[in-house]
């Protein structure tokens, strides 16, 4: 359950001491204080955070924001408009103005009625502010990719686990049915033993040039400081601030591979049962008009990251072979089979696969359960270092063999300082 706050332990022990002393109290209480009549009482309400709430975090929240048990309290990001947009919805959701505004988000971390957070910044935040939020005692849905570095997907699952806080990744797919019945297809032998697995990917792309300089504005405007946070220092261009970071390494997540990979990897990781582990190869290979890495797992299982050649069953498709037959599905929630006797089990698509609304139920039921979520830290960590391990194969443009145990490349310095980013200070957790 949400952590007891002192405001609602005083609330209920006042209604109990003015009980037991005869004190006159409201003859009437309503229902919905009390937690009557299917509704939550206020202080039974997970209170939620936001840091960062712009395009997919906004799309995120409006599917949090109606949730019966859960109250959006607080807004930090460094935008000013974005600050007024969140709390202007969050507002008119809650019938009052009280959803408070910060700049910095370390000031909502400091509020003892926070019980957990949506981070939905940039990926060069996702770690940093995740591991300083399980600090504070919250408990952390965070936006993908969650680390920028195979060091700090790692970092990141230890804090989680030494703190004991519920995580969440925004993996979503793990949630939407028609991602499950695939899994659950391949996971329980319907098409034999399974030899490989494709994962669709983006387009890499790795930029370290800078945009021209422009005038900075106020810190009350854009907080370009903190915009940066432990990204590398460079001038100021509004093209960043609106969503064009993505690519430039300072800021990605490694050559834009882990915007579906993080996704897809995560999908064919947990059809083949190899959470908690990854491949131990991987193999960048020159395929025109495309970006091909043919990566194995230490059983000889295949997992091919490619673009092209998908079957049109929407964005972020993945496909399963064993030696019986086939599966392929994607955001549509329709699925192909090879076997005619699987297509009458097929379900009827449901939501897209990009809709993140029972994933985002999954997070809250296990913050008042304490069960670990669908897309973990331990899930997400073996993902996103299999993602990383990829793209630094693309980068260096040569096969890598990885020691999944200690998380390092074997025999290759130059593969290995890659594990690694410096953060800018005072941002190093």
């Amino acid at each position: 359950m949400p952590r007891t706050t002192a405001s609602t332990a005083t609330r209920r022990q006042f209604l109990k001491t003015a009980a037991s002393a005869g004190i006159i109290a409201p003859l009437f209480l309503p229902g919905s204080v009390l937690g009557r009549d299917g509704v939550v009482a206020p202080s039974e309400k997970i209170i939620l955070g936001g840091i960062g709430i712009r395009s997919r975090g906004g799309y995120v929240l409006s599917t949090m924001l109606p949730q019966p048990d859960v109250r959006f309290a607080a807004i930090a990001d460094v935008r000013a408009d974005r600050r007024q947009a969140v709390k202007d919805l969050a507002d008119l959701k809650n019938g009052d103005a009280k959803c408070a505004t910060y700049r910095d988000f370390r000031e909502l971390l400091e509020r003892d009625d926070i019980d957990a957070v949506l981070i939905a910044t940039g990926d060069r935040w996702h770690a940093t502010a995740s591991m300083l939020a399980a600090e504070a005692g919250k408990d952390v849905y965070s936006e993908k990719p969650c680390a920028i570095s195979i060091a700090l997907a790692g970092r990141l699952a230890d804090t989680i686990r030494r703190t004991g806080r519920v995580f969440q990744a925004g993996t979503q797919r793990r949630s939407v049915s028609n991602f499950i019945h695939a899994v659950e297809l391949a996971r329980g032998g319907k098409l034999g033993n399974l030899h490989t697995l494709h994962a669709s990917i983006y387009r890499l792309i790795d930029r370290y040039d800078w945009l021209p300089g422009q005038p900075e504005p106020s810190p009350d405007v854009v907080d370009w400081n903190m915009w940066l946070g432990p990204a590398p220092w460079r001038p100021y261009n509004r093209s960043y601030v609106d969503g064009g970071w993505r690519g430039f390494y300072d800021f990605d997540s490694g050559a834009k591979l882990l915007d579906w990979g993080a996704h897809t990897v995560d999908l064919c990781q947990w059809a083949a049962g190899t959470d908690g582990t990854m491949p131990v190869e991987y193999k960048p290979m020159n395929v025109e008009n495309d970006n091909v890495i043919i990566c194995r797992y230490a059983s000889g299982l295949r997992l091919i990251l490619r673009r092209s050649g998908w079957m049109g069953l929407g964005t972020c498709p993945v496909r399963f072979e064993g030696d019986e037959g086939w599966i392929e599905t994607g955001d549509t929630g329709r699925i192909s089979v090879s076997l005619d006797l699987l297509r009458a089990e097929l379900p009827a698509p449901t939501i897209a696969g990009t809709m993140p609304e029972p994933h985002v139920r999954d997070f809250f039921n296990c913050v008042k359960s304490r069960a670990k979520t669908a897309a973990n830290a331990d899930v997400m960590q073996s993902s996103h270092v299999a993602c990383h391990a990829a793209a630094i194969a693309w980068k260096l443009g040569r096969k890598l063999a990885f020691d999944p145990a200690k998380q390092e490349f074997i025999d290759d310095d130059e593969a290995n300082r890659m594990r690694t980013r410096a953060s800018r200070e005072p941002w190093t957790v």
